[in-house]
């Protein structure tokens, strides 16, 4: 059975590395109460860290978020702005409008996801239940509004004077040019501490870590500078996507801790090696004994060809993909079921593995929730992971980080949380995907059953 269903018992705390701290809004070993819906859960609350180190802020702060939405950490952001620190905020030019800022005309024009979370919103915001959204009910509730009114720096992607960049999908903020925050959670509800309406939700499974490092945070706040450039309302020499420099993989130590760091997108021609996506398969190729993943889209076929090798050489490899995208018929699990993908269409050369595994499916989730991770476990003491999914958007297109962290003491969390999810699962193909998988290139290109629409990353 799921601990987190039964939520009975907490597990022991494991020890944290002083400079490289784990958390997981799922995490068995702790317990809060959410703020917005007063239940009291398993979980880190990851808003409460964010707003904590927020709090202690003393001379700056920069977030680049793809999706800001809770009100709580936008009072935690508006506050220090007041006690006179230096605030930037980064956004995804798709989610820089408050749900406040939309008519009702332009509510009907969004697509149906949207629309329902708008509606979400509209709950959430009706404190007293009349059904109407008053204006100091949005000023208690909407948080990126707040973050308005009270006029904080902000700028999206289309600073750089474009329609938007691929995706700029970062989930990083840099405190005091010392402390880095970043990881797979979005600052929504759904992200943090479950959807509004749906009280047996626990938040879309996600991973927050914070970094002590002066150097490492000197890194990540050349990538906020490259895509702030001057500002709001000033020259349109923001660097997004393919735009800002390619940059080698970065090597440090931190906490005693061996870590490249890796920023995306690079462009086509860049040399494979030199890619977060190459990161990840110089990584696994050097695996010796298991690779554990936890991954929201997995469709890399070189990934998945890295992956075969090392389980022809009797590395044991488990997966674990997101329900909505493992099935897709682009997908690299797709390969290790030993199935034709639409990729191999594309490349008229087979992908699927000579010896199908039977470890990788999906994890078996509250309804509402999903699997947001984009981790990896390689034997037992290297960590990947960040805001970085494994496809080629990711790679080529979209404002990523990858982060590999190799330590013992970080990379137990992190096993530990994958043990819990890996507690509920479905393994293996379902029987319609193997049907259709098993029809000609022609027949399924011309259905278009599914779609590539992997830069719907959220």
């Amino acid at each position: 059975m799921n601990a987190c269903k039964s939520e009975s018992g907490i597990i022991p705390v494991l020890p944290q590395n002083p400079n490289i701290q784990v958390f997981f809004n799922q995490n068995q070993a702790a317990r809060y109460t959410d703020p917005y819906r007063k239940i009291e859960r398993l979980g880190d609350n990851l808003e409460r860290v964010m707003i904590d180190n927020v709090s202690n802020s003393k001379v700056s702060l920069d977030i680049a978020v793809q999706e800001l939405r809770l009100p709580n950490i936008a009072k935690a952001i508006v506050e220090a702005k007041l006690r006179g620190v230096n605030v930037r905020l980064i956004l995804e030019n798709n989610y820089s409008r408050a749900w406040s800022e939309f008519t009702p005309e332009q509510v009907e024009k969004l697509n149906a996801r949207d629309r329902d979370r708008y509606k979400e919103f509209q709950k959430f915001a009706d404190i007293d239940n009349d059904g109407r959204l008053s204006e100091d009910e949005l000023d208690r509730r909407d948080g990126l509004r707040l973050i308005k009114v009270t006029n904080v720096p902000w700028i999206d992607d289309t600073a750089d004077g474009s329609k938007g960049s691929g995706l700029m999908h970062h989930k990083f903020m840099v405190i005091d040019d010392q402390i880095v925050l970043f990881g797979s959670a979005n600052l929504t509800m759904s992200d943090i501490h479950g959807d509004f309406t749906k009280p047996e939700t626990r938040g879309n499974a996600n991973n927050l870590v914070r970094l002590d490092s002066k150097e490492l945070a000197a890194r990540f706040k050349q990538e906020f500078n490259l895509m702030w450039g001057d500002g709001p309302n000033g020259k349109p020499d923001s660097l997004f996507g393919t735009k800002k420099p390619s940059r080698k993989i970065d090597y440090l130590i931190v906490g005693g801790a061996q870590i490249r760091l890796k920023f995306s997108p690079d462009s086509e021609d860049t040399a494979r090696e030199q890619t977060s996506n190459g990161l990840i398969a110089t990584a696994i190729a050097g695996t010796k004994t298991n690779v554990d993943m936890a991954l929201f889209v997995y469709s890399d076929q070189f990934i998945s060809t890295i992956l075969e090798e090392r389980q022809q050489g009797n590395v044991q490899i488990r997966a674990l993909v997101e329900p909505q995208f493992a099935y897709r018929d682009y997908s690299s699990t797709l390969d290790m079921w030993g199935l034709q993908s639409t990729q191999d269409c594309k490349t008229g050369k087979s992908s699927a593995w000579k010896q199908p595994i039977k470890t990788v499916g999906i994890p078996n989730l509250v309804s509402g929730d999903t699997l947001h991770h984009k981790f990896a476990i390689l034997d037992r003491n290297l960590i990947l992971t960040g805001s970085h999914n494994w496809t080629s958007a990711a790679n080529h297109t979209n404002d990523e980080v990858l982060v590999a962290i190799q330590n013992e003491t970080v990379a137990a969390h992190y096993q530990r949380e994958y043990d819990r999810l890996y507690q509920d699962v479905t393994l293996g193909p379902t029987a319609k995907l193997v049907q259709a998988t098993s029809k000609s290139c022609a027949e399924r290109v011309k259905s278009k059953a599914n779609p590539l629409i992997e830069n719907s990353e959220f």
